[in-house]
């Protein structure tokens, strides 16, 4: 069953805020002592001779053996939220037990990732870092009744504007549980009830024509995935679009702060840096931050959240084109996380200089391209259709020519490809190959290719010449 969430504003007095306040430290502490519970149990199973010998094992006898050990050592889901309750009677008696056995859960998950070798380590929740809380249902602990948050003695109102049919419409869901959210915006506090909802989310309407805002095209859709741009070739189109443009200008400013940021903090801790500028190791002195430090961080945390905020507007927008262009859509899979991560091999250049082993950490950050594809596959599960991923290492589309019928590897620095007598552009020519795709995801259909090849010719001259009129150009012409 398909969930959406409804995020509302609350409309908290200061008592409330307080008393908010004070369920979210309680929270925070809980949290902590039950990861560290579940880290010490994920230890002790990982020390002993048996855990050692299952990777001795075949493969098909791994995951049941994994999981035998894990009852053994009580390193479970169940066990954690057992744990948990002589806590929450005792010294944490203030949180309900629906949300400690969330909590439990929260905990038990982070260190089960460390297990499956998702993660390297986990943080304990330093004070006033414990963002969000939910509950298990909507039954009991944290719950939404007649447009109220009800949580032990707290009833907050929540901020509903009467005009807004969406939040109407969508409340007229199932809920399956609450979750509050705590924001910092302009240096005020702020809390907003989430609530999670069945089903799938209600249809746009525009307001002056009475029609839905989006809608679903006909036809096969081709997406190339890149760090800053997506390409899509469909039948009607041949589309070159910039991830998240609208954070640019803000970019700019962000860096500045940081830069600000760094030059406070080395002005305060001269005593924390060598003379080359590294920080001295071993150093436990304490960190001095003065108030302009701590202005400069505050600044700094508000432009992160607005740049959060455009991104993701930006993505759904993005989306939504996307969506109306076809109802069966293609995509190359990349994994953005090997990308990010630094080069392990030392290599210098044609003078003789090393290279940098910084990849495309930054770029990555900045446009969340992974962020775009999951909004767009949640978009389309609403409506019971998938985000197809072709085999990248069958197909090739990155190579492959039609026309020849060959493959050939291109450098990152070629934007364009010679096909035939024709000069395509390099990401919209993919996009147009995977969108030409067997039924078996694994081949380029090359009858299909010759077949639609001279609208896709068509449709690339318009694209690129809409490119080349536009003020900041992008780095893909």
């Amino acid at each position: 069953m398909s969930t959406f969430i409804l995020e509302l504003p609350l409309n908290s007095s200061i008592s409330d805020n307080h008393a908010l306040e004070k369920y979210f430290e309680l929270s925070r502490k809980l949290y902590n002592a039950l990861l560290k519970e579940s880290l010490k149990r994920l230890n002790l199973m990982r020390q002993s001779r048996q855990y050692r010998n299952i990777k001795n094992l075949p493969k098909k006898e791994q995951s049941k053996a994994y999981a035998r050990i894990q009852t053994e050592f009580k390193f479970t889901k169940n066990d954690m939220i057992m744990f948990s309750t002589p806590l929450r009677v005792n010294e944490f008696n203030g949180i309900d037990s629906s949300t400690t056995q969330k909590l439990a859960q929260r905990a038990f998950a982070a260190t089960f990732k460390i297990m499956i070798g998702r993660a390297k380590r986990v943080y304990i929740k330093r004070v006033g870092e414990m963002d969000s809380i939910e509950g298990a249902s909507n039954r009991q602990g944290i719950k939404y009744r007649n447009e109220h948050l009800e949580w032990n003695k707290l009833k907050i109102p929540v901020l509903l504007k009467k005009n807004d049919d969406y939040a109407y419409e969508a409340l007229t869901r199932k809920i399956k549980y609450c979750r509050i959210v705590r924001k910092l915006i302009r240096g005020e506090t702020r809390y907003y009830i989430q609530l999670v909802l069945e089903g799938i989310p209600p249809k746009k309407i525009d307001n002056e024509t009475g029609m839905f805002k989006h809608k679903f095209g006909e036809g096969k859709v081709g997406i190339d995935t890149s760090l800053q741009i997506m390409a899509v070739s469909c039948e009607t189109s041949a589309k070159i679009y910039e991830l998240a443009p609208s954070i640019n200008s803000i970019d700019k400013e962000k860096r500045r702060l940081q830069r600000k940021l760094d030059r406070q903090c080395r002005a305060n801790n001269p005593h924390k840096f060598n003379e080359d500028g590294t920080i001295k190791k071993g150093n436990k002195d304490k960190w001095i931050l003065s108030k302009s430090y701590i202005k400069t961080k505050n600044a700094l945390a508000e432009l992160q959240r607005k740049l959060a905020s455009i991104r993701k507007m930006d993505h759904n927008v993005l989306a939504n084109e996307i969506v109306s262009l076809g109802n069966e859509f293609y995509i190359e899979p990349i994994s953005y996380a090997g990308l990010s991560r630094r080069s392990k091999e030392t290599e210098k250049n044609k003078h003789g200089k090393f290279k940098s082993k910084k990849r495309y950490g930054k770029s990555i950050s900045n446009k969340a391209p992974s962020m775009f594809i999951n909004i767009l596959k949640n978009k389309l599960s609403y409506y019971g259709l998938l985000l197809n991923e072709i085999d990248t290492r069958s197909t090739r589309a990155s190579q492959y020519s039609h026309i020849d019928d060959t493959y050939k590897k291109s450098t990152i620095e070629e934007r364009w490809k010679k096909i035939g007598n024709n000069l395509v552009q390099r990401d919209l020519y993919s996009a147009f190959l995977i969108m030409n795709v067997n039924s078996k995801l694994n081949e380029v259909n090359r009858e299909k290719c010759i077949e639609t090849w001279d609208n896709f010719l068509r449709l690339h001259d318009v694209e690129v010449g809409r490119l080349e009129m536009m003020d900041k150009k992008l780095s893909v012409v």
